[in-house]
C-alpha cells in the first residue's frame, strides 16, 4: 500500500479551479488560464504522503525554487510569471505561491547524477552500469563519477515509484531531438548548481528537473533545486563508502525504519505521525539547506 495518509481537502478559492493534489503540491488554474502552484509543508517518505508536516517547509521549497531560476535564468527560462497571492486566496498561501505559465509537460523526470548512491548505486552493484550507461569498477556509495550523467526516469503517480529508463527509451517516447535537448540541458544546468553549490560548502549529489514546451522551446518547470528534489551533502563530511548525512529528510527516513517508529515498512498499515523532535530536526535542515545556497537568514 502507498499514498495520502490522510488525503487533504483542496482549499476553495474564487476563480481558481483545482486541478490536482500532489505529494506536497496543490495545482489549480485562475481565469487567465495560468496554473497556480501552492507548496504544502506536507512531506512523503517510501511512497507515503505522511500525517505529519514540516513547518516552512513549502515556503522554503518555493523561495529555494525561485532563487536557483535567478541563477540558471541565463540557462534556460523558467515557469515563473508571478509571486503575487491570487485574490481571496488564504494569508497562509503568502510565500509558497507561483503563478506559472501553462505548458505542454514532458513525461519524464530528468535526472542528474554527479555522484553514486541511491537506485544507481543499486543498479552498479548488480551490473556496473547506472540507466543502462557503462561505469568504471571500483566505485562506493558517495563516490564522485567521471563525469555527470543523464540518469532518466518515468515520472510515476502519487504513491508509486518513478522508474529508470535508458536514453534509448526517453527518445522512443518523446523523440529523438526533444531527448537529445533534456539531456543537454539536464546536465548544463546541474554542472552550473553544481559549482554553485560547491562553493557554498554544498555537494550537489543528484536532483531532478521536471520540463515542458511552452511555444518557444524547452521550459524549465515545478520545483528545482529544493531538498525535496536533490540530495545535498555537506561537503566537508563527504567520506565515500558510506551513506552521506544529507539535507533532506533522512530524520523522518531513519525514523519511519527505526523501532520507535513501530511501523512495518513492508506491511498493510500506513505509517505513524511523526514525534516533534523528527519534525523539528527537519524543519532544521531543510533551513539550513536553502541558509548555506543562498547566503540568506531564514529569519
Amino acid at each position: 500500500m502507498s499514498g495520502f495518509v490522510e488525503k487533504p481537502e483542496p482549499v476553495e478559492v474564487p476563480g481558481l479551479v483545482h486541478l490536482h493534489t500532489g505529494k506536497v503540491r496543490d495545482l489549480y488554474r485562475n481565469e487567465a488560464g495560468d496554473l497556480v502552484m501552492v507548496a504544502s509543508d506536507r512531506i512523503s517518505a517510501y511512497d507515503w504522503v505522511l500525517p505529519s508536516e514540516i513547518p516552512d517547509k513549502g515556503r522554503v521549497l518555493t523561495q529555494l525554487s525561485l532563487w536557483w531560476f535567478d541563477q540558471l535564468a541565463d540557462l534556460i527560462p523558467n515557469h515563473v510569471l508571478s509571486t503575487d497571492l491570487p485574490a481571496g486566496a488564504p494569508a497562509d498561501w503568502a510565500g509558497r505561491t507561483l503563478v506559472c505559465r501553462s505548458l505542454s509537460m514532458i513525461p519524464v523526470e530528468c535526472v542528474a547524477r554527479g555522484y553514486l548512491t541511491g537506485s544507481g548505486l543499486a543498479e552498479y552493484d548488480e551490473s556496473r552500469t547506472v540507466c543502462g550507461l557503462a561505469l568504471p569498477e571500483g566505485l562506493t556509495d558517495g563516490s564522485e563519477l567521471p563525469a555527470p550523467i543523464f540518469t532518466p526516469a518515468t515520472k510515476a503517480a502519487v504513491g508509486e515509484h518513478d522508474e529508470n529508463v535508458s536514453y534509448e527509451e526517453v527518445a522512443r517516447q518523446v523523440g529523438a531531438e526533444t531527448a537529445a535537448q533534456l539531456r543537454q540541458s539536464t546536465l548544463a544546468i546541474y554542472s552550473r548548481a553544481r559549482d554553485i553549490a560547491r562553493d557554498r560548502g554544498i555537494i550537489l549529489a543528484d536532483t531532478k528537473f521536471e520540463f515542458g514546451h511552452g511555444g518557444d522551446g524547452l521550459v524549465l518547470a515545478d520545483e528545482v533545486l529544493t531538498p525535496d528534489s536533490s540530495r545535498f551533502w555537506p561537503a566537508d563530511s563527504w567520506e565515500p563508502g558510506r551513506a552521506q548525512p544529507s539535507y533532506d529528510k533522512q530524520y523522518v527516513r531513519d525514523w519511519l525504519t527505526s523501532p520507535a517508529s513501530g511501523w512495518d515498512r513492508a506491511g498493510e498499515q500506513p505509517p505513524p505521525a511523526l514525534p516533534l523532535e523528527v519534525v523539528e530536526a527537519t524543519r532544521a535542515k531543510y533551513i539550513e539547506a536553502y541558509e548555506r545556497l543562498t547566503g540568506t537568514s531564514w529569519a
